[in-house]
């Protein structure tokens, strides 16, 4: 299996970061699959997959690339491909896109030989490979991730206060063993990144960086500088990211106020005021008027879970919602 080995001040100062370009690529990995995880990423995939396939049907070569890119057979991404975020601020999508741009067609091509796994084919060591792939992925930010990434960014900072609380409660391995397939803490200062036989790697004294993204997709990605910067990216909590993207239904708004419905929609996991805040898009004080009025109604209950509070909707609140949801009942017989 592959682990690293962290020592206590690399992973007491590892933090939680936003990258417009690792969502982004999660994105591109999620049009390459085709495969939803839920209703969400479908309708997300019915709107962008089919211009997706026109493009690369378009241009093959991009489409090979990509392929290769991707590790297709190695499951190994190109590292140009993924460079760990910056480590510092909330850079741009553009800023974080010009790492790929600037890399050297000679380590492109040594990159794409890892992930390929062999010799790269005569007509894809180009010289254009990094602009051609960073030209794809500004066609997915622009198209595809750009319109909508608001909502993004706040089920990403909601996942990243659900895994802070996590931290609080049970110290890392409570907050390291769900957060991607294969990744847990072994103790002893060792974190297995994967069940694959790769060798470790000592990180010690490095920047850890765990940076989320809404498709359920992950990888590592390293940047040995100086100081080095290690990234593990994740999907979001599946809870989070299935609410985010939950439908408010148009009865619903009209009977309870746009902003008090969409807080019960929300509320059909349980989540802290911090995390209802980034999801609705609604100020502190507009999220606890709502969670006043829904509770007095006894559409919403509370509890605590270490030191959070939790909403959740009770089963008033839970049959109002299905309700508005459900489809028209047929009409009864009418009287001759």
């Amino acid at each position: 299996m592959g682990w690293w080995l962290v020592d206590a001040d690399t992973l007491a100062s590892g933090r939680f970061v936003v990258s417009a370009l690792a969502e982004t690529t999660a994105c591109l990995k999620l049009l390459e699959k085709g495969v939803a995880a839920h209703p969400g990423e479908r309708a997300w995939l019915d709107v962008h997959l089919p211009a997706y396939r026109r493009t690369l049907r378009r241009d093959p070569v991009t489409a090979a690339l990509l392929h290769a890119a991707l590790g297709t057979r190695t499951k190994w991404n190109a590292d140009f491909l993924t460079p760990p975020h910056p480590g510092a601020g909330s850079p741009a999508f553009h800023e974080e896109l010009a790492a790929v741009r600037r890399t050297p067609p000679e380590r492109a091509h040594a990159d794409l030989e890892v992930s390929f796994g062999g010799p790269l084919p005569a007509e894809l060591r180009r010289p254009d490979v990094p602009e051609r792939l960073a030209g794809l992925l500004e066609r997915v930010w622009t198209h595809a991730v750009e319109p909508d990434w608001e909502r993004r960014r706040r089920v990403i900072e909601a996942d990243a206060v659900a895994r802070a609380g996590q931290l609080s409660r049970g110290g890392w391995a409570a907050a390291l063993d769900d957060m991607r397939s294969g990744m847990r803490w072994l103790g002893a200062g060792r974190l297995q990144i994967n069940v694959r036989d790769y060798p470790p790697r000592d990180i010690s004294g490095s920047r850890l960086l765990f940076v989320p993204v809404t498709p359920r997709t992950g990888w590592v990605a390293w940047e040995e500088a100086d100081p080095a910067r290690y990234a593990i990216v994740h999907p979001c909590s599946a809870p989070l990211a299935d609410a985010a993207g939950a439908a408010v239904p148009e009865a619903l708004e009209r009977l309870l106020g746009a902003g008090r419905a969409r807080v019960l929609v929300l509320l059909a996991t349980p989540l802290s005021t911090t995390q209802l805040v980034a999801l609705a898009g609604q100020g502190l004080g507009s999220v606890g008027r709502h969670l006043r009025v829904l509770s007095d109604a006894r559409l919403i209950d509370r509890r605590r879970a270490g030191r959070s509070v939790l909403y959740y909707r009770t089963a008033t609140g839970a049959a109002l919602v299905d309700g508005v949801q459900a489809p028209d009942a047929p009409a009864g017989p009418t009287s001759g």
